[in-house]
């Protein structure tokens, strides 16, 4: 299948699907002697996984990784402390699917001749055949993204140790919006609100706080405990810490079911998307991302510009625009409102505001690099809506019998963050090699 790549030097390989065993992300550029865990890959896993609040499907799947290669399996001479530290080879990030039951297959199989419409339901099973895989609509369901965040949360902690910091939240849902919050509060912000999902998340407390899967098994011991958890996920489930949304606010200072830094906004937004999910219907909304650090110069001319490499984001199922800084909003300014004015201060460029969100050319200014995703509402929806018989093209009526999302926009933000960091990095790496190159060239003709 193609399109399932991304990437020039930091590259990514998805496979699978919502009903196959599994999901699979296969990364290659990781340099060698960092530190990898499960543990930290699945605390960003669990921030984009079904079930976990009340907007969400109530689909029961943990989302557990396995690394399966790309670590040292040993010391590499003994005392050497590199065990479990990356080695220079593709890395392969394995997601089991561990919630998948007949009942559910059966759902879908009830109503696979019917396509849902604003899936991609139709359209696949006009490319692929009967052979479509369209139940739980395979690789075109949002559960592909899980390997998004995998593959991308080993980008962000690169980033990181290279002074980049990448971070996401809604910026509105349900037609209402947040106010602007300046960057450093709102990476504060986040950063509570992702300590509190993993405070919360009774798998990764019972899993990885509690040591049932180390980084010290083999694949194998790891698979044997994964198909003991996966008879024990209600059980699990039922272990969760149990906090009311007051008690979470005074603890972390952040929203209970909302990544949003403006907390009565994140009020309002549940509100109005609970109202019309109680009529059948969905919402959509808009996640913003913000990387800040990035150095001046990230992107290539043309096919290659920084913003357009974003622009890929629209990759992600059911985002259906993306925008770069000030974005649709530069159609109503002028020139003078619009440009970026600049000047210098203590011996550095300082910019007077960034309307082009970090990005101009296609190249990085040192600014805050600003990204929006315009998120549609859940397909599916408890609603009659008119649709077809694929096989034998009558015209039928359809309502919703599977688990649904009343809004995929709380679990869009950090598959957002995650993608974002795989182009960041991508970019830095280019980056880096053009100007130790350039370095070189220049020392050598001197």
């Amino acid at each position: 299948m193609i399109g399932c790549h991304l990437g020039r030097i930091f590259q990514v390989s998805v496979a699978g699907g919502s009903y196959q065993d599994g999901l699979t992300a296969v990364v290659q550029g990781v340099p060698p002697g960092m530190l990898l865990t499960e543990q930290e890959i699945y605390g960003d896993l669990l921030l984009r996984k079904p079930g976990a609040d009340e907007l969400s499907s109530p689909r029961k799947e943990p989302d557990l990784p396995v690394i399966y290669t790309g670590l040292n399996a040993a010391d590499t001479i003994e005392g050497a402390g590199n065990r479990n530290h990356t080695n220079g080879t593709p890395l392969t990030i394995l997601i089991p699917n561990l919630d998948r039951h007949f009942i559910h297959i059966k759902q879908y199989q009830d109503t696979n001749r019917t396509p849902r419409p604003g899936h991609a339901s139709y359209a696949s099973f006009v490319k692929y055949g009967p052979d479509d895989d369209s139940i739980g609509a395979g690789i075109f369901s949002g559960r592909y993204t899980s390997t998004i965040v995998a593959a991308g949360y080993v980008a962000k902690k690169i980033l990181a140790l290279c002074g980049i910091r990448v971070y996401s939240f809604i910026k509105e849902l349900a037609g209402v919006r947040s106010d602007d919050v300046a960057h450093e509060k709102a990476l504060d912000y986040t950063n509570r609100y992702k300590q509190m999902r993993h405070d919360l998340d009774p798998f990764y407390q019972r899993v990885y706080v509690q040591n049932r899967i180390t980084p010290e098994m083999r694949f194998l011991e790891k698979a044997r405990i994964l198909a003991e958890i996966e008879g024990e996920i209600d059980d699990i489930r039922a272990m969760a810490p149990r906090m009311t949304h007051d008690e979470i606010g005074k603890r972390y200072g952040v929203h209970a079911v909302v990544n949003c830094p403006d907390v009565k906004a994140a009020d309002a937004m549940v509100d109005a998307a609970n109202a019309v999910t109680r009529t059948g219907d969905s919402t959509g909304g808009i996640v913003e991302v913000v990387a800040l650090g990035a150095p001046t110069g990230l992107g290539e001319p043309v096919f290659s510009k920084l913003d357009a490499e974003l622009g890929r984001m629209m990759g992600i199922g059911a985002v259906k625009a993306v925008e770069v800084g000030a974005g649709f909003a530069v159609k109503d300014m002028t020139g003078i409102q619009s440009n970026d004015a600049m000047h210098a201060e203590g011996g550095k460029v300082v910019f007077d505001s960034n309307q082009a969100g970090g990005i101009t050319g296609g190249l990085s200014t040192g600014q805050p690099i600003i990204v929006r995703l315009a998120v549609k509402p859940t397909p599916t929806i408890d609603k009659p809506q008119h649709t077809i018989d694929k096989y034998t093209l009558e015209n039928k009526q359809l309502a919703a019998i599977t688990r649904r999302d009343a809004t995929i926009v709380g679990r869009i933000w950090p598959v957002a963050e995650n993608f974002t960091a795989l182009v960041l990095l991508d970019n830095l790496i280019a980056h880096y090699g053009y100007q130790t190159l350039r370095a070189q060239v220049e020392k050598a003709v001197k």
